[in-house]
């Protein structure tokens, strides 16, 4: 009860008046419902002010709502990379990565427009599609807001950010051992705003089978998530907003039964061991807070934020022998984890009828500790060889910053230039760059149903720091862990000139439906990649001297009544020439000088990319809803070694061919009855790779791919849901 309904009441019973109670308790109870309908209102208007603070002219953008995300596989319950998939030009891999318009990872995620820091790059989905109400990714040539990672922004609003009181509780499982209890809760109460969200996840598919099996072995997974939202209305123009989030997961490393031994003929005698004795874990964590100052005032809005985050993951070898035995005589604990602080201020100010001043700044602190101990074959190559452990703890630290000012010109009605610049500077313990890129996008609306833009952005992508490897690889001589390449040339900043032009189109004739093709070009200097090299599952970056990667995406969209549907296509290049750092990740010389004389692809690179889907929605909002859709997946194949011969080259060629086509279909039903009152109850079966398509999404070969995994085999799945 509010302080206002309390002194209300209170007089009225002094006065002993028990009508008067009545009357003016019920005047209190209009004066709480008249303060949250306020509540409600004032929150729109910053929501919508501070959309005006960032914004997309001139990219590319492809935005999903919570109700498009319940029409693909599992809904809100599929891990949010799943939910990314959908967008042309994203590229699914392993190990929960995604790759889009030929990059390597290189996404910036943002919850609330507020920079979310990276973590240690893993395999644990840290998002949950749960809170989320809308979803933007923008790629293309960006506006200068938006710097270091630039393959895509992840721009994520949240329930939170909407007043709805009321919450659910869900029981998800099916195949896979799977079971994952969840709530959200979301309200007002007086000044505050509110939204919490949790969920624990048990399945036996946390990492991508190694085999085409469709019972993995030695791959349970445990997974905690939690997420909370609270915002408090300073005034009718500002608001204080905290956000803050912890997942702690656990992963079994799968088996292989067809793995062969490779442990050094030279190597100490170790007992005969089976693969399935392999039972290697990793754990990861990740936890941030964010507290955000949004004022609206006038022609001006602005919003400062702070945050900080800890992160970790940690690989072990549960059988030191077994791990000798099948991994050439290396068994690797790695234990890598990441802290960070910083903080962001965006602001834009309306300048007459004309212009949009838009100007902004960041700041990231980093440090990682490294602490590793491998185990190895020592005198590997002189005297009596003997296994002995080589420890390793490095502290790196890293400071990210940038600053930017952009315009956005309304020339005249049909046509916008959204000019500008942002300077950079990454300094680390191994390096120290900067770099100013200018910025500009052209947008011409001739008519109300069409869209073109053409942009050019200079952009400056230092390596996450959580992946730059560690070059002490003197450490290693005379062990079986010895590299043959010597050179540990430090990763450097990616700096490249990126080029993108598109269009979209409403038909006229056909209300609903929306096409759209959109192209791009890039040319880089210290082409920046990463992978997984050795046995742990933590990624490692390297540059490649030169890069080019090019592409073009088709959209198809059409909403009817009930009915929705979506189409995209795309084709993607993506190639590197020259190893420009940390040449110690490669194989051999042999290979390295290949790579330093001609253009391969990237391993990521995947020719052709679409996604598709249909649903229908019969009688929502009413006593009783249907909810049926189904979706597909396609790629042509990430890349693997190709054929020596076949090329005429000594050595397979790196990423020389494709693991070969697929495709994945999915379908499910929803039925939704509203009980008594409110309160609504949902029941929901997914299908998952319908006609059980057997493909390898890796094949165990590649620069920086070691292990094979492949695609989710047939899953069935089912929830119920209580909404209230």
């Amino acid at each position: 009860m509010n302080t206002t309904k309390k002194h209300i009441l209170g007089i009225a019973w002094a006065c002993g008046s028990m009508a008067a109670v009545s009357a003016l308790g019920q005047a209190a109870n209009d004066l709480s419902a008249t303060n949250v309908l306020s509540t409600v209102t004032v929150e729109g208007q910053l929501n919508q002010a501070r959309s005006q603070i960032l914004t997309s002219v001139g990219a590319t953008s492809y935005a999903i709502s919570a109700q498009q995300i319940a029409n693909i596989a599992q809904g809100d319950n599929a891990p949010f990379q799943q939910v990314l998939l959908r967008v042309p030009g994203m590229a699914e891999d392993s190990l929960g990565q995604v790759h889009l318009r030929g990059e390597h990872a290189n996404l910036q995620y943002r919850i609330d427009d507020v920079l979310l820091p990276e973590g240690i790059t893993g395999f644990g989905n840290e998002l949950d599609p749960r809170f989320v109400k809308d979803l933007q990714l923008i790629t293309g040539s960006l506006p200068a807001e938006y710097g270091f990672r630039t393959a895509g922004i992840v721009d994520i609003q949240t329930k939170g950010s909407a007043i709805t009181n009321g919450g659910s509780a869900e029981l998800y499982g099916g195949s896979y051992d799977t079971i994952r209890p969840s709530f959200q809760y979301q309200g007002a109460s007086g000044k505050w705003t509110y939204y919490v969200d949790g969920s624990y996840d048990h399945n036996n598919i946390g990492i991508e089978d190694p085999t085409p099996s469709s019972v993995p072995i030695h791959d349970y997974t445990d997974q905690y998530r939690t997420f909370l939202y609270g915002s408090y209305l300073i005034d009718a123009s500002s608001r204080l907003v905290l956000m803050g989030s912890a997942n702690y997961a656990t992963f079994e490393i799968p088996i292989s039964p067809n793995l062969t031994p490779n442990y050094p003929s030279n190597g100490p005698a170790l007992p005969s061991l089976s693969p399935t004795a392999l039972n290697d874990n990793q754990t990861e964590q990740n936890y941030y807070g964010v507290a955000a100052y949004q004022k609206s005032a006038g022609d001006f809005n602005g919003q400062f934020s702070v945050y900080g985050r800890a992160s970790g993951a940690h690989y072990m070898p549960d059988d030191i022998p077994a791990d000798l035995e099948f991994n050439s005589g290396v068994a690797t604990d790695e234990n890598r984890f990441l802290y960070s602080g910083g903080g962001q201020f965006d602001g834009s100010y309306q300048w007459g009828e004309h212009h949009t001043i838009r100007a902004g700044a960041a700041f990231l602190d980093e440090a990682v500790q490294a602490d590793t101990y491998t185990t190895v074959i020592e005198n590997f190559d002189t005297g009596a060889p003997f296994i002995g452990t080589v420890h390793q703890n490095e502290w790196t630290h890293a400071i990210f910053a940038g600053v930017y000012l952009q315009d956005e010109w309304k020339i005249v009605k049909p046509l916008t230039l959204n000019y500008g610049a942002r300077f950079d500077v990454y300094s680390a313990t191994s390096d120290d760059e900067n770099q100013l890129s200018p910025r500009a996008n052209l947008v011409y609306k001739p008519f109300d149903t069409t869209t073109l833009h053409i942009g050019y952005s200079r952009y400056f992508t230092p390596p996450p720091l959580e992946t730059v490897p560690a070059s002490d690889i003197a450490a290693f001589a005379n062990t079986s862990a010895e590299t043959s390449v010597s050179q540990a040339s430090p990763v450097r900043a990616e700096r490249a000139n990126y080029y993108d032009a598109g269009i979209s189109q409403k038909v006229p004739f056909v209300p609903g439906l929306t096409l759209g093709v959109d192209g791009y070009y890039k040319t880089a200097q210290n082409q920046l990649d990463d992978g997984f090299f050795g046995q742990s599952l933590i990624l490692s970056s390297f540059n490649y001297d030169r890069g080019r990667v090019r592409g073009v995406e088709f959209t198809v969209n059409y909403e009817h009544g009930g009915f929705s549907s979506y189409a995209n296509v795309a084709y993607s290049v993506a190639q590197g020439m020259g190893t420009a750092s940390a040449q110690f990740l490669w194989p051999d010389q042999t290979t390295v000088n290949y790579v330093n004389g001609h253009w391969i692809y990237l391993d990521h690179d995947q020719r052709v990319t679409g996604s598709f889907g249909a649903a229908y929605v019969w009688n929502e909002g009413r006593r009783f809803a249907t909810r049926v859709f189904v979706d597909a997946l396609y790629g042509s194949g990430l890349r693997q070694d190709g054929d020596p011969i076949s090329a005429g080259s000594a050595v397979p060629v790196p990423n020389g061919s494709s693991v070969g086509a697929y495709d994945s279909v999915a379908a499910g039903l929803e039925e939704s009855f509203r009980l008594p009152g409110r309160s609504l109850l949902k029941v929901r079966v997914d299908v998952v790779n319908v006609g059980d398509a057997v493909y390898p999404l890796r094949t165990g070969s590649g620069v920086g791919v070691n292990a094979p995994q492949y695609g989710e085999r047939r899953g069935i799945f089912g929830s119920i849901s209580y909404i209230f």
